[in-house]
């Protein structure tokens, strides 16, 4: 597209038979060596400040009366941490400031698209000019080839891509298009893996066992998540036993290739490599739900970083820029039974809307700068292991780990390998410390089972800010 200046990543190759390739293996901590930091956290725009969050718990209570539990999207409500939720009125960079005017280095991210700091001025400006030529069109636009050609250049397993509005929508998309490619109606996913809220996902794990999934929500019938199955995640054995039980009935297996719905997880070396093996020899699609690792931690997501390469992908957050956006992708032979092009329905009147495609063009441009994924790793590498030093001198249990811009960490000696290891984190210990740093002026996301995320624009001021806020806070509980 004229204007845009784009460079296209030569295109990772496609191999049936793809295998783990000698990547740097992920990251994980249970405890390390103490670190000295002189930097006391305090904000600079806010010396002295008292915290406050008056004009928020205002602001809530309204909307209780306005919106089923005061939110749009439940983890807001702060339920898991306590507290009173904070209602934000702007944000840029790697900060937010709430109506009380409490300033907080965030590592939220809005759940991950920020990954180049909020309210950038390049996508701003490219945002306000497509605004003039209208907001959205029910039609065709350049853009969305644009950003298409960038999503398959990059992401390994895409040959096709079609756009949506929103992870879930992906997912729903997705799972459809496997059943109808394959004949087949069953699909495997693991335990804490999210995959959106359509009714098919909102599935229980067995404890240890793959049971037949039960409804995990009220108004989800039975029948739905009949031919849903689980299994913890990072358990070889389970998953052998559900492909002999149900031999020839499995249409696919889909998971987040690194956890963020359970904190963070990622896969034990032989995991992915075994699931695309087995998932091959029975004729079965490997769906990789990248709406969270996709351009985080590779510019190719994870599946480039840990050189797997799935049938099927989905995709959002940071494709959108921080606007509504989803995606699903695959090999041509697949996607070329989506409508129109095929008999599998799928439609969405705000789909390839051309504000999301701006905003999504320009964050990739800017993650194919040079040294993006570099500093990423740098200052999650900070970040975590300084979070995880400072709670072994103060002498809690704790583990954690990062890859490039996404990271976590539990009040746990772990290991943490799934979502059953997850729970024995000490959740009143994780409430405790939320609140406590919020004062301080950090946003962590207000649940132990979400990942955090970091961005390009956060500053080793604020990581050693964070630290020190952190050995505070953990000096106290």
């Amino acid at each position: 597209m004229a204007g845009i200046g784009l460079r296209l990543p030569t295109k990772v190759s496609k191999t049936p038979d793809a295998v783990f390739r000698s990547n740097p293996s992920p990251i994980t901590r249970c405890g390390a060596s103490n670190v000295k930091m002189t930097i006391s956290p305090v904000d600079e725009n806010n010396n002295n400040k008292t915290f406050t969050l008056k004009k928020s718990q205002e602001a809530f209570n309204k909307a209780k009366e306005l919106m089923p539990g005061g939110v749009n999207s439940p983890v807001r409500a702060f339920k898991s941490v306590g507290g009173q939720p904070i209602i934000i009125d702007s944000v840029k960079g790697s900060h937010m400031r709430d109506i009380d005017g409490n300033d907080y280095i965030d590592y939220v991210g809005s759940w991950g698209p920020a990954i180049i700091g909020h309210a950038d001025d390049e996508v701003l400006a490219a945002l306000a000019e497509t605004m003039k030529k209208g907001t959205s069109f029910g039609a065709p636009c350049l853009l969305e080839n644009t950003l298409a050609e960038m999503v398959i250049a990059a992401v390994p397993s895409i040959e096709m891509v079609r756009f949506v509005n929103s992870g879930t929508e992906a997912c729903m998309g997705v799972l459809r298009l496997a059943r109808a490619f394959t004949g087949k109606q069953k699909i495997i996913k693991f335990e804490g893996c999210y995959h959106g809220h359509a009714d098919a996902f909102l599935v229980k794990a067995g404890s240890g066992v793959a049971t037949l999934g039960l409804p995990d929500s009220p108004g989800v019938p039975k029948a739905a998540t009949s031919d849903t199955l689980t299994s913890p995640y990072n358990d070889i054995d389970t998953i052998k036993d559900l492909f002999n039980t149900h031999k020839g009935e499995i249409a696919a297996v889909i998971l987040e290739p690194v956890v963020g719905n359970a904190g963070f997880i990622t896969p034990k070396p032989e995991f992915l490599n075994f699931l695309c093996e087995i998932t091959k020899q029975n004729k079965v699609l490997l769906i990789f739900d990248e709406v969270m690792t996709g351009f985080r931690l590779s510019y190719g997501g994870a599946q480039e970083y840990f050189g797997i390469t799935p049938d099927l992908t989905t995709l959002g957050k940071i494709i959108g820029g921080g606007l509504p956006v989803g995606a699903y992708g695959g090999r041509r032979d697949i996607m070329e039974m989506v409508a129109p092009a095929g008999p599998v329905y799928q439609a969405g009147t705000l789909s390839g809307n051309p504000l999301a495609m701006t905003a999504g063009i320009h964050t990739l441009k800017r993650l194919q700068g040079s040294g993006s994924y570099e500093y990423l790793d740098k200052v999650t590498k900070e970040l975590t292991n300084g979070i995880l030093d400072v709670g072994k001198k103060n002498g809690h249990a704790m583990c954690g780990g990062y890859i490039r811009g996404m990271f976590g960490f539990f009040f746990t000696d772990g290991p943490v390998y799934n979502f059953e290891d997850a729970k024995k984190s000490d959740g009143d210990k994780f409430a405790k410390f939320y609140r406590g740093m919020l004062e301080e002026g950090v946003y962590f996301a207000p649940s132990q089972f979400e990942a955090g995320f970091t961005s390009l624009a956060h500053t080793t001021e604020d990581i050693e800010r964070t630290i020190n806020a952190a050995d505070k806070v953990l000096r106290q509980l």
